[in-house]
């Protein structure tokens, strides 16, 4: 891959990819971080692609535009747990406490102990649902991790193995399930086809609108950066 950049102010990244398989030119935006990807065919010169980028340059800045700003969380400041907005306050003790439509974080803790918090709620939601679903599909998994992944909210390796990102847990209830059945459904299908498909609506029941929800909104989950917490 090629590092460029469109001039401008400010100038926008590019990774360019060249690619054997490409048919066209093409842009692709990731709703998770803003990265813009120029992919091209191998028979297609870069000055080309990178004349295709600069000719679209005015839809490339207005996707860029569109994306949810990013927000360092506080005291005061609301966050998005299991789907509910809580307000972050000030917690006497030393434990983060979840209670209603607020969370207490420690006076003076570093944000890292409200990640932590996330990180362990998510993966007691997370191991919940995919032992039940598991138990539905007949099949069991190896195991479980959580990482902040921005290119997929989760994966299911051919040992079984399920990744997540931690961050599903600031998504509605039914969106965390149905990313969890999702994974599951892969202990028996591999792919993506319309057998797969039929695993996911068996185990999970109907899944378009939780999927709609985290394509549509699934950018804005990692808007929130665990820096600091004041």
């Amino acid at each position: 891959m090629g590092r460029h950049a469109l001039p401008g102010t400010p100038p926008v990244p590019l990774t360019l990819r060249k690619s054997a398989r490409a048919r066209r030119i093409s842009l692709r935006i990731s709703q998770l971080d803003g990265r813009v990807t120029l992919t091209y065919p191998t028979g297609v010169a870069e000055a080309e692609a990178l004349d295709f980028a600069q000719q679209k340059e005015g839809w490339i800045r207005g996707h860029l535009q569109d994306r949810p700003s990013i927000e360092a969380v506080g005291v005061g400041q609301f966050i998005p747990i299991e789907g509910t907005a809580r307000r972050i306050v000030p917690a006497s003790g030393r434990r983060v406490l979840l209670s209603g439509d607020a969370i207490g974080v420690p006076p003076g803790a570093e944000a890292r102990r409200l990640a932590r918090f996330l990180k362990e709620l998510a993966r007691d939601r997370l191991t919940g649902a995919c032992d039940d679903y598991a138990a539905m599909l007949g099949r069991s998994y190896s195991s479980l991790t959580l990482r902040d992944t921005r290119s997929r909210w989760g994966s299911c390796s051919s040992a079984g193995g399920l990744m997540f990102s931690w961050r599903l847990i600031l998504a509605p209830t039914e969106v965390l399930h149905y990313v969890a059945a999702h994974e599951v459904a892969h202990l028996a299908e591999m792919n993506h086809s319309p057998a797969f498909w039929a695993q996911v609506e068996r185990i999970f029941g109907p899944y378009k609108e939780p999927r709609r929800w985290l394509r549509d909104n699934g950018a804005e989950l990692h808007r929130y950066r665990f820096d600091s917490v004041a």
